[in-house]
């Protein structure tokens, strides 16, 4: 019999709500026809803020938006992106071939943060940019003083300083952002920590950009923790930074849309092994850290295909299957799994681009089954993970083996507990009893995200194929037992009140 047993006596650490975080870069239609669609627009919008987008980054509880990127943080220049709209420079955009007006600029983040009620990440230039160019930004930013640049966002229409708690010191300084070494890029970092200054009464976390991509190793991430500490003065960053994709944008059979069985598991058992990339990069850490100080964070997380026919290729602009909803639900117990550690994450990206949690067309706007695991999973958000044990079967996919069943469990300050389930198999549902230990079950709600098929997505035509709905595949044995039903290729989320 499959069995999950939650502990709901023996809580864990705290689920940093800051896990569930999103990113907004300039590349392809996230930012301009798709969050920012301008004041003159007819589709509704608040100060060009698509009204629909942010009601429903609203809904999830978005609590970070990583901005402006990205690899376009390294070639983006703040200055560019203030001031009055007609007045600011139109550059070629270096990573997606297209113009860039600046029409969305440091003020409109912000006010966008602000319409959300999320918190503001910002990536700072360093492959491009300067000491001084990023120093100043965070002056402009943050400082009430009356200083030529606390002045100048005055007369660009911002009284009061912003918060912000978030500040990343360059992205994939390994790569795009500048092809260094380790061992360059910790004394990069070192020099740029040591001139950033928050100006306001927020503390802000200065997080180095990590070593890697999905080929993340522990190695660098030794290398560069080795070189900023053990100095004659030493760097403590507040957060270090890694990025992970189940990256498969060269590979025609790994469709968005049109994928079979093999496919969907191959995926799915990529997305699996974030688990080990964060186990060897915590276990670097725990060296240098072991109190735990130090935020691990996943900036740039999701599933990358090859783009959908007929698009520039630059934009990365994909479907979403309930393949990618799974792939949410895993990654994000997975991220819960090491929530001693791991403090925050980000989906790439928020609208049109990669794992997205929307696509636009004109006024039209569809929700993807990704959106709706969030959604789904909210309730994690700031509360105590309890611990689990699990027994399920495992699938073979290619001689390795993938835990068919995927779960997490965590109890608000309310006392509700949230157990939340993902069936990876593609096409056979599964039993699955859960007992509570030190909890009585009276009373327990779900709801699922299923389809027909598993390569079921939303569309214009059909916005609402993939939608949640009420989960009735579960029953109360006695006091501390039920019993659920999995559909094949689904998410479950069980309240118990």
């Amino acid at each position: 019999m499959n069995k999950l047993t939650v502990y709901a006596d023996q809580p864990l650490s705290k689920i940093n709500r800051h896990l569930y975080g999103h990113f907004a870069e300039h590349l392809g239609a996230c930012i301009y026809d798709g969050i920012y669609v301008g004041e003159d627009s007819r589709i509704p919008n608040v100060r060009g803020m698509r009204s629909d987008i942010v009601e429903a980054m609203k809904q999830i509880r978005a609590p970070n938006l990583r901005w402006p990127g990205g690899c376009f943080a390294d070639v983006y220049h703040w200055r560019d992106g203030i001031g009055p709209r007609e007045q600011r420079p139109t550059r070629l955009n270096f990573w997606g071939n297209a113009p860039e007006t600046n029409a969305f600029g440091t003020h409109e983040f912000m006010d966008l943060c602000e319409q959300i009620g999320c918190e503001p990440y910002i990536g700072g230039n360093v492959g491009s940019g300067t000491v001084q160019e990023m120093r100043d930004w965070i002056e402009y930013l943050t400082s009430n003083y009356d200083s030529t640049l606390s002045n100048e966002r005055r007369a660009n229409g911002r009284a009061q300083a912003w918060r912000i708690p978030f500040w990343g010191i360059g992205n994939e300084n390994w790569g795009c952002g500048g092809l260094m070494r380790p061992e360059y890029m910790a004394d990069l970092y070192c020099q740029y920590h040591n001139f950033m200054r928050n100006y306001g009464d927020t503390p802000m976390m200065r997080i180095a950009s990590g070593l890697g991509g999905s080929d993340t190793n522990a190695e660098d991430t030794a290398i560069f923790m080795d070189r900023i500490m053990n100095r004659r003065h030493p760097v403590h960053t507040d957060g270090l930074s890694i990025h992970y994709y189940v990256y498969l944008p060269d590979q025609p059979r790994h469709s968005a849309t049109e994928f079979g069985e093999a496919e969907w598991y191959e995926v799915l058992k990529l997305a699996s092994d974030i688990d080990g990339v964060i186990a060897k990069n915590a276990a670097v850490l725990d060296t240098y850290d072991p109190g735990k100080r130090i935020w691990l964070i996943v900036d740039e997380w999701g599933a990358w295909y090859p783009v959908e026919p007929g698009t520039n290729p630059a934009f990365l602009y994909q479907q979403n299957s309930m393949r990618d909803a799974v792939v949410a639900a895993l990654t994000l117990h997975i991220f819960q799994d090491h929530c001693d550690r791991v403090q925050m994450a980000n989906l790439a990206q928020t609208v049109n681009v990669i794992q997205a949690l929307f696509l636009t067309k004109g006024e039209a706007l569809v929700y993807t089954p990704t959106f709706h695991v969030f959604d789904m999973l909210k309730g994690h958000q700031d509360a105590t993970a309890l611990r689990y044990d699990l027994i399920a079967p495992v699938i073979d996919v290619n001689s390795v083996p993938l835990a068919q069943i995927s779960a997490g469990a965590s109890r608000a300050e309310n006392g509700e507990v949230l157990v939340t389930l993902a069936n990876l198999h593609a096409s056979e549902s599964t039993a699955l009893e859960i007992e509570f230990t030190d909890r009585a079950v009276t009373e327990i709600t779900g709801v699922e995200l299923s389809a027909d098929h598993f390569t079921a997505h939303n569309t214009f035509d059909e916005p609402t194929r993939v939608t949640p709905k009420r989960f009735d595949g579960v029953v109360i044995q006695d006091g501390s037992h039920v019993r659920v039903q999995l559909p094949a290729a689904s998410v479950v989320a069980l309240t118990l009140v």
